[in-house]
């Protein structure tokens, strides 16, 4: 891959994201019908047993996910995302929950993580294969940071399998989801809204379930397991660094 094409990719993502940060969780629970949350804990679920010590949880955003990780576990937690307006809401969600000593937020890209070789025992990463050019190697650079044997577990929209919901899901995100963005948001929030339904769309018809439990396999993660959230609006991932 091209650090040009990375570059697009990156600087597509901060564009997104740069106007949201406030509305961001709110824009997250309309997507999911409501299920990002239960979706979250789920995740959340698959790394709590390891107690893990030191925990990285990519795609950050708001921090959501990093503080249910301090809530959950004894773990010093980083989060690292792209977009550092997302990471200012983040922080100041931080010392509202009173984890400064716990969450430390850090701007950086999932596709080269500012991090040395096995640092973290744990990992976790939220809608996040679908900024990024090459999900293959991006999952070999999360591989990268995870010691041995450490827990991993994502979230992912999903497409519904079932035609019958899979015809709701697609009336809602082209259609409901974007005006709703625009009577609610701003015109930022309908193009996002825009955006949202056919990029899931296209993750999934490039990288189906079973390839994308290939690919976690290819980048070094073995016990893959998948759960259909939802009736197939998400998808939680998991499995552990090989080697352990």
């Amino acid at each position: 891959m091209s650090s040009r094409i990375a570059g697009d990719r990156n600087r597509f993502a901060q564009r997104l994201f740069a106007d949201l940060p406030g509305r961001y969780d709110r824009l997250a629970e309309w997507l999911s019908f409501g299920q990002n949350a239960r979706w979250r804990a789920a995740m959340v679920d698959r790394i709590v047993p390891a107690s893990p010590r030191r925990v990285l949880d990519v795609a950050s955003g708001t921090a959501g996910v990093a503080l249910q990780l301090a809530d959950r576990t004894s773990a010093q937690v980083v989060g690292v995302d792209l977009t550092r307006e997302m990471l200012s809401v983040g922080q100041r969600n931080v010392s509202q929950a009173h984890q400064t000593r716990r969450v430390q937020l850090v701007n950086g890209r999932a596709e080269a993580l500012p991090f040395p070789d096995a640092s973290f025992d744990a990992l976790t990463f939220t809608y996040l294969l679908r900024y990024v050019e090459d999900p293959q190697a991006t999952l070999g650079e999360l591989a990268r940071v995870v010691r041995p044997g450490g827990a991993v577990a994502s979230l992912e929209f999903m497409v519904p399998p079932n035609a019958f919901w899979r015809a709701w899901w697609w009336g809602y995100t082209r259609l409901v989801l974007p005006v709703a963005g625009l009577v609610t948001g701003s015109l930022e929030w309908y193009r996002v809204g825009r955006f949202l339904g056919p990029s899931i769309s296209r993750l999934y018809r490039d990288f189906p379930v079973a390839s994308t439990v290939d690919a976690w396999r290819k980048a070094g993660f073995e016990d893959v397991g998948t759960r259909v959230m939802s009736l197939g609006g998400g998808l939680v991932m998991w499995g552990r660094r090989a080697g352990g």
